[in-house]
């Protein structure tokens, strides 16, 4: 069974920082209660305010549920952080670890 790793990486703009890592420390707090225990936020060095969040699962069945486990909670925080992410948007990738 291999691990999968998604991440997803934005820029935030700087006037929203304060508002953004506010929204990051509700978030990570409720992913905490709904026992997502590999979920980390990373800034880029030398990169203020680009930003990765990274989910590390250890199935495909577990990432696939990753989307399906998204109470309203989680859909109002996620939509209220991805408003501070700046016009050049998100970008996904998911990782397969190799065996």
């Amino acid at each position: 069974m291999s691990r999968v790793m998604f991440t997803i990486s934005y820029s935030i703009s700087p006037e929203q920082r304060d508002q953004y890592l506010k929204l990051l420390g509700e978030l990570k707090a409720h992913f905490a209660t709904l026992g997502r225990k590999n979920y980390s936020v990373f800034e880029s060095k030398g990169k203020k305010d680009h930003f990765t969040e990274v989910f590390l699962t250890e199935s495909m069945e577990e990432f696939d549920a990753l989307e399906d486990n998204h109470d309203e909670k989680t859909q109002e925080l996620i939509q209220r952080l991805e408003a501070c992410v700046d016009e050049v948007g998100m970008k996904y990738s998911t990782l397969v670890e190799v065996s």
